[in-house]
Parts: C-alpha cells; sequence; structure tokens
C-alpha cells in the first residue's frame, strides 16, 4: 500500500479555520457587550443586509413599493454580530487560501529554477564533450597523418 505524503499545509489551514470559530465567537461576544461595536460595526451592516433581503424578497413576491421597517436594535446587534463572525471566518480563510497559493507559487518557481539550472548545466556538458570529441578528432587525424607518412617497413620475405 502506497501512502502519498501528507500536506501539512492543509492540516494547517484545517486547524486555522477551527481555531478562527472560537475567535470570531469570541468577537462576536465582544461585539455585543460593546456599545461602540453594537452601534457603530454590528447595527450598520445588519441594517444593510436586512433591507437589502427583505427589499429582494418583497420584489421577488411581487410587492413593488413597500416600504421596509429597520430591525429593532436588539435584533440587528445579533444579526451584525453573526454578520461579523462570519466574516471573520471568511476573512481567515480567504488568508489562508492566498498563503496556500503563495506557497504553491513558490515551489512551482523553485522547481523551474531547478529545471532551468539543471538544462543549463546539461547544454555547458554538451559544448564541454563536443569541444573534447573535436579535440579527439584533430588527434586522431594527425596520428593517421603521422602513421601515414612513415616510409613502410620492407616486407621480409
Amino acid at each position: 500500500m502506497v501512502v502519498g505524503a501528507f500536506p501539512i499545509a492543509k492540516l494547517l489551514y484545517l486547524g486555522v479555520r477551527q481555531l478562527s470559530k472560537p475567535v470570531a465567537n469570541r468577537i462576536k461576544a465582544g461585539a455585543r457587550r460593546s456599545e461602540f461595536f453594537k452601534n457603530y460595526v454590528c447595527l450598520p451592516p445588519a441594517q444593510v443586509y436586512h433591507w437589502v433581503e427583505m427589499r429582494t424578497k418583497m420584489r421577488i413576491m411581487g410587492f413593488r413599493g413597500s416600504t421596509i421597517k429597520p430591525l429593532n436594535e436588539e435584533a440587528a446587534a445579533e444579526l451584525g454580530a453573526e454578520l461579523l463572525g462570519e466574516a471573520i471566518i471568511f476573512i481567515i480563510g480567504g488568508g489562508c487560501m492566498v498563503l496556500e497559493y503563495s506557497r504553491q507559487a513558490a515551489n512551482s518557481r523553485r522547481k523551474e529554477e531547478e529545471l532551468t539550472e539543471t538544462i543549463n548545466s546539461l547544454q555547458t556538458q554538451l559544448g564541454e564533450l563536443a569541444l573534447t570529441t573535436e579535440t579527439l578528432d584533430a588527434q586522431i587525424r594527425e596520428v593517421n597523418r603521422l602513421l601515414l607518412s612513415l616510409p613502410s617497413a620492407p616486407s621480409s620475405k
């Protein structure tokens, strides 16, 4: 049974995703308690999300000119905290994907450089072998010329 190499990056990615959920939950809890977060971070996106969602539902059902009442503060704070938590998880996941992509690109670039280096080395060796072959060929011609210029030994019969 052949077992492939287990990619450690994928394991780290899953670990980061699992750790991001409790972090997002803590931030959500802090956002619910803090008035600043509640008023300036959670409520506006929640109201916009509610408005877009209700507007879309109304248009699908055929109601065009209906006005949409904003959410009450408690429901908007809860929805805003949920949106904030999901955004944090999404950002962490996206960051992991970007890091994985850059890691893969660096590996690919490194392999490409190694391949180029190998090709250059082989080309250099080929040039050296061609030069050596030419040198040996010249030496063989010189030896043949010398052999032909030697007087032939008289045959003894």
